[in-house]
């Protein structure tokens, strides 16, 4: 688990969610790439965020994989029933949102075509996983969220930054790639 988790304030309650995001890899070019999406401006706790595509879970979804397949179908276009599960990632607990979130790992073996819902993505950045690695991607930038300017770590993509909680689960995808090569 990667330190800047212990940081997290605030711990799941009788009213937190679960929701289940998807890290869905597959291959371009010569690389593997994964979307992160550019949520629309709004006043919600996540407006204007870069994020994995997910969401919370319903009664119809068998389990928290069949969430983040769900969503991501819904919110990118991507075909569900193509991905393969690869495992999990640390479940998470979003505090501003309230949401305990299981970051779900995927590969589909062909580059999507994606069909973003405009209601919920303003853009999809599709990133070599490889750019996450590069000391130059890691850097401390200040956001501005519900009303608040803050410096945060992160990782800058796309002129981009990627940062919270879903930074928090590229340093751990990041850490899991490094034990392995």
């Amino acid at each position: 688990m990667s330190p800047n988790r212990m940081r997290q304030k605030g711990e799941p309650n009788e009213t937190t969610r679960r929701s289940g995001v998807l890290i869905l890899f597959y291959p371009k070019g010569e690389d593997i790439y994964l979307p992160l999406i550019l949520r629309p401006q709004y006043d919600g706790v996540h407006g204007g965020q870069m994020a994995f595509p997910g969401g919370r879970a319903e009664l119809k979804d068998k389990g928290i994989q069949d969430t983040a397949l769900r969503e991501a179908q819904e919110e990118i276009g991507i075909k569900a029933s193509d991905v393969k599960i690869l495992g999990n990632l640390t479940e998470l607990y979003i505090n501003p949102s309230n949401l305990l979130c299981q970051p779900v790992l995927g590969y589909i073996n062909y580059r999507p075509d994606f069909y973003p819902d405009e209601r919920e993505v303003a853009a999809i950045l599709e990133v070599p996983l490889s750019e996450f690695g590069k000391p130059e991607t890691i850097q401390t930038r200040f956001v501005e969220a519900r009303g608040f300017r803050f410096e945060t770590p992160g990782f800058i993509v796309q002129e981009q930054i990627v940062w919270g909680a879903t930074a928090m689960m590229v340093a751990e995808l990041m850490e899991i790639i490094k034990g392995i090569e």
